[in-house]
């Protein structure tokens, strides 16, 4: 799921995005050997977990 993060961003979406984001991102942490394209995958999925809870004032958690 790639989603379209930008100052327009809907913090009423973040209680759905915020969930699926991290379960992603747990998939693939908990996955095989990772390859540099499974990492690019981690960090962009680090990065709008980030942006979203910076964004929406959300507190952050180890993800």
């Amino acid at each position: 799921m790639t989603l379209d993060l930008n100052s327009s961003y809907d913090c009423a979406n973040a209680s759905s995005d915020l969930p699926n984001l991290i379960a992603q991102l747990d998939s693939l942490r908990n996955g095989s050997a990772s390859t540099a394209e499974q990492q690019e995958e981690i960090n962009r999925l680090e990065n709008q977990i980030r942006f979203i809870q910076n964004k929406c004032d959300i507190p952050h958690s180890n993800h």
